[in-house]
């Protein structure tokens, strides 16, 4: 596969699946949860609470695995794992780009203080699933 079209592949993916998992490590083993996830291009953001496991994992570990993509429509849903670098961010103007309505429930809105942003920096992204035999891997770093 070329790299325009794995890219092509990936972006669609990650475009059209808002929810995945993201697994951090806490105390030396992997720690998932699920998670809705907001892209641009590559970059992925996410809301999160700042009193939160997965904000004291990333300070002591800011690597993460995130799973996009699969609809559990059968064995061969194309979905992507992404390895990446998770920075913690508490910026208004992020903040307020990533803001939706979605949000109500845990935060009271955009200058909550218990609200943060968090933003995965993919350094790899691996295609799966795409009925080829070899791996499809996109390698951003």
């Amino acid at each position: 596969m070329t790299d325009a079209l794995l890219e092509q592949k990936i972006k669609k993916i990650i475009s059209d699946h808002q929810i995945g998992t993201m697994a951090t490590v806490a105390q030396n083993r992997p720690y998932s949860r699920y998670m809705t996830f907001f892209a641009d291009q590559f970059i992925l953001y996410t809301a999160t609470a700042k009193q939160t496991h997965k904000v004291e994992d990333i300070e002591e570990n800011p690597y993460v695995h995130l799973i996009i993509g699969f609809t559990f429509d059968g064995t061969h849903d194309e979905y992507v794992e992404i390895e990446g670098q998770c920075s913690i961010h508490d910026d208004p103007s992020i903040k307020k780009k990533l803001w939706n309505k979605e949000l109500e429930p845990w935060f009271s809105g955009v200058d909550d203080p218990n609200y943060l942003v968090l933003k995965i920096t993919p350094q790899a992204i691996h295609l799966k699933n795409d009925h080829q035999q070899k791996s499809n891997t996109y390698n951003l770093s």
